[in-house]
């Protein structure tokens, strides 16, 4: 009993010292208001660690309390153990075994930002929008986008079961799906006639070279314009964002800034010249599985109006994250700044509004996507097009091939 007093005193001293060094910005009330809950959390260790039916260890219980922490702020904080931020490190150097899907929190529930192209996910025809009910039978309401991206992922060759629930359907689907080892391609290019097509997966590292690769080639060989491919591009690095704004805008120019909660500001601005002239159109394709680092260079190009954006509105996270190690191995990954297009817009939870929308019903998606899926089963090699199949591709092409720059219109 005496040692568990020492635990919980100690803990009370070390976060009102804690508290009183980081509160020189506080007001008094506000001081007086986090003693007493720091009192009360020490108070509840103490009662758990005395009453609680079975043995727990202290560490348990902090990182329990520290997980809870981070889940209460925003979909995308989290914090690691040891072995969780071991393991975030692997997944983040481009391979990891799982079933190809980028995945946020909305309404409490998991849902899909976009499937990764050529994927067990892919091939299975889970789609941007899709809720992600149960996963192996555990109801995901209460899980954190970590719980659930831990619980997605796994050995390659083992299964998972997921049970997700699509607009437009009564019942929810079930799926089977065999995880598999996972590598993004990040950039395909193309020729469709005489437009140049990039289409850009996610933002790794090197995105921004592979695109100034694919636009030198394109622009080489003639072509009349440009067509970017962010749809179902969930995002990635933010500098990488950057490189790739930066080959269509020029020297100087704001791209995107960052802001804290106290107000500092940071700014990146183009650092060349672009690659391609202004004279060839630009059509930029988002959807609602475009995200972050898609959505930075989308709104970059309709702010500076260097590119026609066309599809549908955009997902809506413009939240910046830092992880941050912790002296036991453990990490947090925190939300510590939004960002803003350089006309100052937060489009968090917003999203871009294409300049030129076209919506793709659900019954024309799922017989694009299903045509996809089959020329790739029977070994169809490279990047795979379906202009007839594609009212958004379709309006990208007409709109370079007319040399129409009037369907930009000023942001507000």
């Amino acid at each position: 009993m005496k040692r568990l007093k020492v635990i919980s005193l100690l803990m009370l001293t070390f976060f009102v010292g804690f508290f009183l060094g980081n509160a020189g910005a506080s007001q008094s009330g506000n001081q007086s208001d986090d003693y007493r809950y720091f009192r009360l959390f020490t108070d509840v260790f103490k009662t758990v660690k005395e009453s609680y039916v079975g043995d727990v260890s202290t560490k348990d219980l902090i990182y329990g309390a520290l997980n809870g922490m981070l889940k209460s702020l925003d979909p995308f904080s989290s914090f690691f153990t040891p072995e969780q931020y071991r393991e975030f490190q692997q997944e983040t150097e481009g391979e990891f075994g799982g079933v190809g899907i980028e995945i946020g929190i909305e309404k409490g529930r998991p849902i899909v930002i976009s499937p990764i192209e050529g994927t067990p996910a892919f091939r299975a025809g889970i789609r941007s929008g899709d809720v992600i009910l149960e996963i192996d039978g555990e109801d995901t309401s209460n899980m954190s986008l970590m719980d659930v991206v831990r619980r997605i992922r796994g050995k390659p060759g083992t299964k998972v079961n997921l049970t997700i629930m699509r607009k437009g359907l009564d019942k929810p689907i079930r799926l089977e799906l065999e995880r598999a080892k996972i590598r993004i391609e990040s950039i395909k290019w193309t020729k469709i006639e005489d437009v140049g097509y990039i289409r850009l997966s996610q933002f790794t590292e090197g995105s921004g070279r592979e695109v100034e690769k694919a636009l030198r080639s394109l622009t080489s060989q003639g072509m009349k314009g440009i067509i970017l491919d962010l749809r179902n591009n969930p995002g990635g690095l933010l500098t990488e964002a950057i490189n790739v704004s930066e080959l269509f805008i020029k020297d100087g120019k704001l791209i995107v800034y960052t802001k804290t909660r106290k107000g500092e500001v940071n700014r990146y601005f183009s650092r060349r010249k672009p690659v391609i002239p202004e004279n060839i159109p630009v059509v930029v394709l988002i959807n609602r599985g475009s995200a972050s680092a898609s959505e930075i260079v989308s709104g970059a190009l309709q702010d500076h109006k260097r590119a026609i954006i066309l599809g549908e509105k955009s997902f809506g996270k413009a939240s910046v994250q830092n992880i941050m190690p912790l002296e036991d191995g453990s990490a947090i990954k925190l939300t510590v700044a939004y960002y803003y297009t350089p006309l100052g817009r937060l489009i968090d939870k917003k999203g871009i509004q294409p300049d030129v929308e076209v919506k793709m019903t659900e019954q024309e998606e799922e017989k694009l996507q299903e045509t996809i899926r089959q020329k790739k089963l029977e070994g169809v090699p490279g990047l795979i097009l379906e202009p007839s199949l594609d009212p958004q591709l379709r309006k990208a092409m007409e709109i370079i091939k007319a040399g129409q720059r009037k369907y930009a219109h000023p942001v507000n």
